[in-house]
């Protein structure tokens, strides 16, 4: 017993200081990823989707944080006080949770009931993983000055508060007439707020935007199954919310390109309007099963995303339009809206052209079924986003 009991009390060291290299080595290699462009959601976002076992992506969020602690107050070349960085950490949940890096191993293993050699197996596996990751374009950081002023903005806040509330309603509802009311108040008030910002912006300066007011780019996960739909889909709400979108397949994301005011409505919007969609292509697919016929296929919900998409862009872009113009003729300086609005533009198209010099168009695969061509078309116009009734306003 007494030579077993000093045989293990000599192996603990050796243990320990193998827990401590290896949050080192995996510090190291998150750190190499900040300086090639990637970032927090981004990381988890690839283990995940490179592992065949989905909880190893927590094992990333712990090299995450190994590396914030590390370099406090300066977790990625991007600026320090970047919201957007530090609202992905705190989503993630990247912070430190085990007392020492030497016992984080033994931690790990408690943590997920497995032995010794599993845990240290597996991370591993998500350091390798990590480290095969391709340098990519790096996003621009935002002005610090421009984020505190965004993100302080009572208005901003008010009329962000109200559009998440509004479509949240819309993606709850089971009423096909509430939901377009919903998402259509929705809709009219990002395209007012995206025209308050470009005015309060082109006061400032020839071309509203200057230095501490250019534009930002956000990355948005395009998970699979029907990834080319769902790109689509992304595209024609960053257009009709005055962004662009670059998709990169072999990454699984879109970077989207705006200011920070339309970036944030263009990700609520998608998200709102994806799941909408969803439920309708599953409704539909159902609606046929039920008569004897399914439509649940591949080939069926692919064409219904696409449909979906193409008749969204045409409503969109619409209802933008009618804003556009109905705030024109309320301003009371409206030969300052137009040129503020084309140069916020051109500026979002020149941001694109110097992230992303080299694009090419993406040719779609998978649309052939005529019956999720019209049902996906029939979903968008039921998801209209006109004007809604003034009465009783949500």
């Amino acid at each position: 017993m007494e030579a077993g009991a000093s045989m293990l009390a000599a192996a603990v060291p050796g243990w320990e200081a193998v827990s401590a290299a290896l949050l080192a080595a995996a510090a190291d290699a998150v750190r190499r990823c900040w300086a090639g462009g990637w970032q927090p959601a981004d990381l988890e976002r690839m283990v995940r989707r490179g592992a065949p076992d989905t909880t190893l992506a927590a094992l990333a969020v712990d090299a995450i944080a190994a590396e914030q602690s590390r370099r406090p107050g300066a977790g990625s070349p991007a600026a320090p006080d970047d919201p957007r960085w530090q609202a992905e950490l705190q989503r993630l949940g990247a912070h430190v949770w085990w007392d020492a890096d030497r016992g984080y191993l033994d931690a790990l293993a408690a943590r997920r009931r497995s032995s010794r050699f599993e845990t240290a197996y597996d991370v591993l596996a998500v350091l390798r993983l990590i480290a095969r990751l391709p340098r990519i374009t790096p996003l621009p950081a935002p002005h610090p000055s421009a984020a505190r002023a965004h993100g302080g903005s009572a208005a901003a806040s008010r009329a962000l508060g109200r559009i998440r509330g509004l479509l949240a309603k819309a993606e709850a509802t089971t009423f096909a007439e509430e939901a377009e009311a919903l998402s259509a108040k929705a809709q009219e008030l990002m395209a007012r707020h995206s025209i308050d910002e470009a005015l309060l912006a082109g006061a400032d300066g020839p071309r509203g935007a200057g230095p501490a007011d250019g534009p930002a780019a956000i990355r948005i996960g395009i998970e699979g199954p029907y990834e080319q739909a769902k790109a689509l889909l992304l595209d024609a709400v960053a257009a009709a919310n005055r962004c662009q979108a670059v998709w990169a397949s072999e990454v699984g994301f879109s970077t989207v390109i705006g200011f920070p005011p339309d970036l944030e409505a263009a990700e609520l919007l998608y998200t709102s309007l994806l799941l909408q969609a969803t439920s309708a292509m599953n409704r539909a697919g159902d609606d046929h099963h039920a008569r004897g016929r399914s439509r649940r296929t591949r080939d069926f919900r692919q064409t219904f995303l696409v449909a979906y998409a193409d008749r969204i862009r045409t409503r969109l872009a619409a209802a933008t339009e009618a804003a556009t113009a109905a705030a024109s003729a309320e301003s009371t300086a409206p030969d300052r809206l137009l040129p503020a609005l084309a140069a916020r533009a051109l500026a979002v198209e020149e941001t694109t052209g110097t992230l992303f010099p080299d694009t090419a168009p993406v040719r779609l695969r998978g649309v052939r079924d005529a019956a999720g061509w019209h049902q996906g078309t029939a979903a968008a116009d039921r998801a209209h986003l006109g004007h809604p009734p003034t009465d009783g306003e949500p």
